[in-house]
């Protein structure tokens, strides 16, 4: 199997390029070298991490990573693949250090979308002098109800305009040189308008150390600074803005399908650190006579957690193929898009309470990584649009992806995009319509690729949820559940999840063992999901046959669960502690 766990300490990564691998490097180096006791220390104390925004503003961090090629010097690029690699090592080595990096993506969302060539140049030149940048879209009574934003931006007589209102719980807002925010045009006396279309929206940056900007708090108790700020007849010109009406809408939404994207690859991060952490601590641990690795329900959590871990990363992997390769012609990224955000977080979250169940106590002492990392673990299933919103837009692509409302389409083979290039089409995604247009390849092709024994099984549930949708479909009542929704949401979220995960088995040498494993947790997920199901209230009888027969178990394999144990997951025992 090709390397696919980060390990900081084997330098065991594949790198495009001499300097991506040195600005990479750096980076952990600059981890390593201040120490687990000097993180926590910081993260107990809620510092603002100012020795890391100095870190990245002397290498030109951001800079390089954040900055399209035709605004800045040699080696600038948005490139998902390396964007993500380093999501991975700021997740590994804390929260904060990836929440700065995270806010500033979101803030360079519009900018980059917009016309504004001069905000574009200054955008560069703040970036390569080590400034960040923030995301002014939420609001306290309204969160990211974008439908009702009452930030205005106020005409005035002489062509100009005033900003003014709040926006809430917006990352780097203390410090931000630019924060695109999103607000409505107002009528001349500052009313807003009810209108049908999208005609009053815009986005203009503000600049967080200008008089008429007040920072007015802190709104969480961490080492992130996520704000609370208000415009108080903030004075805004042309010149200032990004976009306006459909343009803005669309630069909205565009912006969260760019950022949201990054909190799957979060979550890898923090999982990795943390399996480490609690591998070392249960093989070192002596309880009645027997090393905690040796008891079975432990070797049971211990395999499940790796085996999620390994799918999160495999599909997450896939999810870069299918977001760099995105055109006006194939939009399937939009589907895998908030997978990698709504289910490789909540499997991060799995995760870590199998690893919490089995270091117990030791997770709450606050010289470990694990005492952090619980907490920061279930943050992010719930930013940039929660589970059940992005479940929502989940299962609109369901009836498509299994060909039922749309034929499907054949497409090239996409293949691994760890080439070097500038993601355009980040940045020219367009209309944020059509959705029930978008067209799929037969997802069952990549499942043809295997013969094991729990694919198989897999497979023939695929089938039983497939008669399901179809002899027994759900009804308009049905349609108002959200209960049954989500549950509903959660099985056909294993298909597509196991479909790209078939998909990059091959890419990285995946053996049949590690395979079978794999669709062992799945058939279970899918299982639990469908006994939901079963129970709920509005399920008729007709369909409560269909949730009976996908109910299925895995095949066990002593043997098989033996080998993946001893070969991948205890092999990575004492394979890496961080730095005291």
């Amino acid at each position: 199997m090709i390397n696919i766990l980060l390990n900081p300490k084997l330098n065991n990564r594949v790198y495009q390029d001499d300097e991506t691998r040195e600005l990479l490097e750096k980076t952990i180096k600059f981890f390593e070298n201040k120490g687990k006791v000097k993180c926590k220390e910081d993260f107990h104390e809620r510092a603002w991490y100012r020795d890391f925004l100095d870190f990245q503003k002397e290498n030109q961090l951001f800079y390089k990573f954040l900055t399209p090629p035709e605004y800045g010097e040699e080696g600038c690029r948005w490139d998902t693949y390396r964007n993500c690699q380093l999501n991975e090592i700021l997740g590994f080595y804390g929260l904060g250090y990836w929440y700065t990096w995270q806010v500033s993506i979101l803030g360079l969302g519009p900018i980059w979308q917009s016309k504004n060539e001069k905000v574009k140049k200054e955008t560069a030149r703040f970036l390569k002098e080590g400034e960040i940048f923030g995301f002014g879209l939420s609001e306290k009574e309204h969160g990211a109800d974008i439908y009702s934003t009452s930030m205005k931006l106020i005409p005035q007589a002489d062509g100009t305009y005033k900003g003014r209102g709040e926006k809430y719980y917006i990352g780097n807002g203390n410090e931000g040189a630019f924060l695109s925010t999103f607000a409505r045009i107002t009528d001349n006396d500052g009313n807003i308008e009810e209108v049908k279309d999208k005609s009053n929206y815009t986005f203009f940056v503000v600049n967080s150390q200008h008089e008429n900007y007040e920072c007015i708090k802190n709104i969480c108790a961490t080492q992130n600074y996520v704000s609370n700020y208000a415009l108080n007849d903030y004075p805004i010109t042309e010149d200032d803005i990004l976009s306006k009406g459909q343009a803005a809408w669309d630069a909205c939404l565009n912006t969260i399908n760019i950022g949201k994207f990054n909190l799957g690859w979060a979550s890898i991060g923090i999982c990795t650190h943390a399996l480490y952490e609690s591998l070392n601590h249960a093989a070192h641990r002596n309880l009645f006579d027997h090393y905690v690795t040796d008891f079975t329900h432990i070797k049971q959590l211990f395999m499940d957690s790796y085996i999620r871990l390994l799918s999160m990363k495999l599909f997450g992997l896939r999810g870069i193929d299918y977001m760099r390769s995105a055109s006006k012609d194939d939009r399937r990224y939009l589907l895998y898009n908030p997978m990698v955000k709504m289910k490789v977080t909540t499997e991060g979250e799995k995760m870590m309470e199998q690893l919490f169940d089995i270091i117990a106590a030791k997770g709450f002492e606050s010289d470990t990584y694990f005492e952090e990392a619980i907490q920061a673990i279930k943050a992010l299933p719930k930013l940039e649009g929660t589970v059940h919103v992005n479940m929502a837009l989940v299962i609109k692509f369901m009836p498509n992806f299994f060909g039922m409302m749309a034929p499907y389409k054949e497409f090239e083979e996409i293949p691994k995009r760890d080439d070097i290039a500038n993601d355009d089409f980040m940045f020219d995604q367009g209309e944020t319509r059509g959705l029930s247009k978008i067209q799929f390849d037969d997802f069952s092709k990549a499942y043809e690729l295997y013969d094991t024994p729990n694919v198989n099984i897999f497979k023939q549930q695929i089938e039983a949820m497939r008669e399901f949708m179809t002899k027994a479909t759900p009804n308009m009542k049905q349609a108002d559940d959200f209960d049954f929704l989500l549950k509903s949401g959660e099985i056909f979220a294993n298909v597509v999840y196991g479909k790209l995960i078939l998909e990059n088995a091959k890419k990285y040498d995946i053996e049949d063992d590690l395979i079978d494993q794999i669709f062992d947790v799945i058939i279970r997920d899918f299982s639990q999901s469908s006994l939901g199901l079963f129970a709920s209230p509005t399920a008729s009888k007709k369909q409560e046959e269909y949730f009976m027969k996908m109910i299925m178990k895995p095949v066990k394999d002593k043997k098989r669960f033996n080998r993946v144990l001893e070969k991948y997951v205890y092999a990575l025992i004492d394979k890496y502690e961080m730095t005291p």
